[in-house]
């Protein structure tokens, strides 16, 4: 009977965010038949939701010789759970009973899918027997057509399947050092040094690891600490950190010794960040701030500052591959118009001489280095460029104009991060 609930709670998930948009996050916190879970079986209906969110356009193409129609014409109970049944049997390795029994098990115990049970039973029988057009399918197959078209014009075919390989693969976990000394958190958690300033642990049991309760580290991608790093942040100097939510980069800046403000205009993203500077010991030493950057502006000019604008987020589909399915283009689209008047807020902000660092989860052209030329060709300011000896571990990302696009590099895993540095012209 477990078995099926884990079955059913994972389809659940999948419903929720496919059919009615949710982040897999907001699914997670929200769906009662996986509140009812526990232990290892959470565990696995999480897996089974995650892995066809990760291969979902590549499942499809696999189930469609097994349909008579269109798998969109499916009731979404019968559709989640079909995917549910396919991620079992070809990516998590399950023995074939369990993917046809308890999943079948698992729509007779759901009254909205009770009637395709036999239709499930049928159609699971050859999944497991027969992977060859999943396998079949390209990689960038698990993206949307129209986003396969955005990102392969944009960045090329190469870049595209590497984006694409990357979001298949579960995300490695990384930690960076309050101290600044990862070799040392190293030793202290079991792990290991990547890029000269992460750990990376093998552990998902964060909270068990030596130093959490004491604040010594905190979770963070390996190329997201790159934009504090090569803003070069020192003690003593006014720095801002403008939509700062939840804070991983605010952390580094306070860790400087500089004077921190930490701005965003999200007030429940803005409690994440308080409860991560309380952990690390940082809190009364940051400045946070409830504002529009666009309208705000602090009592005098900062000497530095970190933006780190909204966007699509599409450089983070390995961490939350649902992105590819519930945004439309309108939703890749619509950013520049934000990015570009926050960043001339933010010029306005800076003193002559100032350093800004721009940066994106985003490999797009135009959220990453289209704002930045835009706002290079009619304002006073001029490109700082990145050097191979700032970067360790992402020499291969530095562009031709001195930014750094980390696509996959096959080194490490980590997100895909546009990230310029300017100065204010005197």
């Amino acid at each position: 009977m477990s078995g099926a609930k884990t079955r059913l709670a994972a389809a659940q998930l999948l419903m929720l965010v496919l059919d009615e948009r949710r982040t897999l996050d907001e699914a997670l916190a929200t769906t009662d038949a996986f509140d009812q879970l526990s232990g290892p079986d959470r565990g696995f209906a999480r897996a089974i939701a995650s892995a066809v969110l990760r291969h979902l356009g590549r499942i499809d193409l696999g189930l469609a010789p097994f349909l008579d129609r269109t798998l969109d014409t499916a009731t979404p109970p019968s559709r989640a759970l079909l995917r549910a049944g396919a991620a079992q049997a070809w990516l998590l390795e399950t023995p074939d009973h369990a993917v046809v029994g308890e999943t079948v098990a698992a729509a007779k115990m759901w009254p909205r899918a009770q009637r395709a049970a036999g239709f499930l039973n049928a159609v699971l029988r050859k999944v497991v027997v027969d992977r060859s057009a999943f396998d079949a399918a390209p990689i960038d197959a698990n993206w949307p057509s129209w986003l396969r078209t955005m990102i392969t014009q944009a960045l090329g075919a190469k870049a595209a399947a590497s984006l694409a390989e990357a979001q298949t693969q579960v995300p490695e976990t990384y930690l960076t050092p309050k101290s600044g000394d990862a070799a040392e958190l190293a030793a202290q958690v079991g792990g290991t040094v990547v890029a000269g300033a992460s750990v990376h642990v093998e552990t998902n049991s964060i909270e068990s690891l030596p130093g959490y309760e004491a604040g010594d580290w905190w979770v963070q991608d390996v190329a997201a600490t790159l934009p504090a790093h090569l803003l070069g942040a020192k003690s003593g100097e006014q720095v801002l950190d403008i939509c700062a939510a939840p804070g991983g980069k605010t952390l580094q800046l306070a860790a400087t010794g500089a004077s921190v403000t930490a701005i965003d205009r999200s007030k429940p993203r803005l409690k994440r960040l308080k409860q991560n500077l309380w952990r690390t010991k940082f809190k009364g030493e940051v400045e946070v701030v409830v504002a529009d950057a666009t309208a705000w502006r602090p009592e005098s000019s900062v000497d530095r500052i970190l933006l780190d604008a909204p966007c699509s987020a599409l450089g983070t589909l390995r961490r939350h591959p649902e992105g590819a399915w519930i945004k439309s283009p309108e939703d890749v689209t619509r950013f520049p118009g934000i990015q570009e008047r926050l960043l001339r807020a933010s010029l306005d902000m800076l003193k002559p001489g100032g350093s800004l660092v721009y940066c994106v989860c985003s490999p797009l052209p135009h959220e990453g280095v289209d704002v930045v030329e835009n706002i290079l060709s009619n304002s006073q300011a001029s490109r700082q460029p990145v050097v191979a000896e700032e970067v360790q571990g992402f020499e291969a990302c530095l562009t031709a104009r001195g930014d750094l696009l980390t696509l996959p590099n096959g080194q490490f895993g980590h997100d895909a991060f546009y990230i310029a540095r300017l100065m204010r012209d005197s």
